[in-house]
């Protein structure tokens, strides 16, 4: 098992395409290639409800498009959901909610670096999720301990998927919600959070990593037991590099960090090229050296990606593809410039 390193490319899952052939190929065109979630092609393809299948209470209304949840079908369907917690089949991702994972499944990808999937985090389902009485799942004592540890049973029976297709698979927790959960707003506090997510990390197989583009605490995100961060360089290039002693110890533990840096918003990346957005990367990157963290080191657990998902370019997926190519460009560049094998 050997994660990839060396600024070679990656993207997130969320894609605004609605060809599915299309969308495949777009990821494959990435040296790290991964299956796309396609919520413009079908409400199955959001990564909320794809998260959602089988668990227990849940009212998926694909007519309106809306994710809600039950107490009462929690209760009578919960003893059915744990009679199957033995059968991988149940714990996967379906045909029906997902047009492009079975097809990634059925590639040849033995010869790639590495590949990745990926599944919504329990901190963000649980965030967004709401009951009947309008709370979110993530505040009630009796569903969110069995939601990490169904959560954690989906992305190892996925990850050991993806392992036969090539050993050096990994997996994103994808979790927005970790940006809001230091909120006032939140009524979820650091220590319990902490305490439930080193519990869900010690269920997860490795190697396992989050990926999420907003601005959290990044000392509590540094500091889980995480083999790979994946995040919004290009947006949060000044705070995160005031951490540089979490980062440090992150990078000297082994940790892979995936540079999110090429805008995906149709303005944005209108208004960069490959030097502007090169010269912002190693603005960080000489900030984080000044600061002790081993340059080659971190080099050699560096992966360059979009610095975010986007669904409502005017130009739909046209913006996003450039993005891909620009991607692949930079890495090429930063390789030759820092001579990478």
């Amino acid at each position: 098992m050997t994660l990839p390193g060396n600024l070679l490319t990656t993207a997130m899952a969320v894609m605004p395409h609605t060809d599915v052939s299309r969308a495949l190929e777009m990821a494959l065109s990435l040296d790290v290639p991964f299956w796309p979630q396609l919520p413009n092609f079908s409400y199955y393809e959001d990564m909320y409800v794809q998260a959602a299948e089988h668990f227990p209470g849940i009212v998926l209304d694909m007519e309106n498009r809306t994710l809600r949840f039950s107490m009462d079908r929690f209760a009578e369907e919960l003893e059915e959901t744990l009679a199957r917690f033995d059968d991988p089949d149940y714990f996967d991702i379906s045909e029906t909610y997902s047009a492009v994972y079975h097809q990634f499944l059925a590639l040849d990808l033995a010869d790639r670096p590495a590949i990745r999937g990926q599944l919504e985090g329990p901190i963000s389902f649980g965030f967004n999720i709401l009951d009947q009485d309008e709370r979110p799942i993530l505040f009630d004592d009796t569903v969110r301990p069995f939601m990490l540890e169904f959560m954690a049973k989906r992305l190892n029976v996925q990850l050991s998927r993806l392992k036969r297709m090539n050993p050096n698979a990994f997996m994103f927790v994808d979790e927005p919600g970790l940006q809001f959960l230091f909120s006032a707003l939140a009524g979820y506090g650091d220590l319990k959070a902490k305490g439930d997510l080193d519990l869900f990390f010690s269920q997860v197989d490795r190697p396992r990593g989050i990926h999420l583009c907003g601005n959290p605490d990044w000392d509590f995100l540094l500091n889980l037991d995480l083999d790979v961060l994946s995040m919004d360089i290009y947006t949060n290039a000044e705070i995160f590099s005031s951490y540089g002693t979490s980062i440090k110890r992150f990078v000297d533990n082994g940790g892979t960090i995936v540079w999110g840096i090429v805008p995906t918003g149709f303005e944005t990346f209108a208004g960069e090229d490959l030097p502007s957005l090169i010269g912002r990367l190693e603005e960080v990157w000489e900030v984080l050296w000044k600061k002790g963290v081993d340059k080659d080191l971190l080099l050699a657990q560096s992966m360059l990606s979009p610095a975010t998902c986007c669904l409502v370019n005017p130009d739909k997926e046209k913006t996003v593809e450039r993005v891909f190519a620009l991607v692949n460009r930079m890495s090429r560049g930063l390789r030759e410039i820092y001579r990478l094998d």
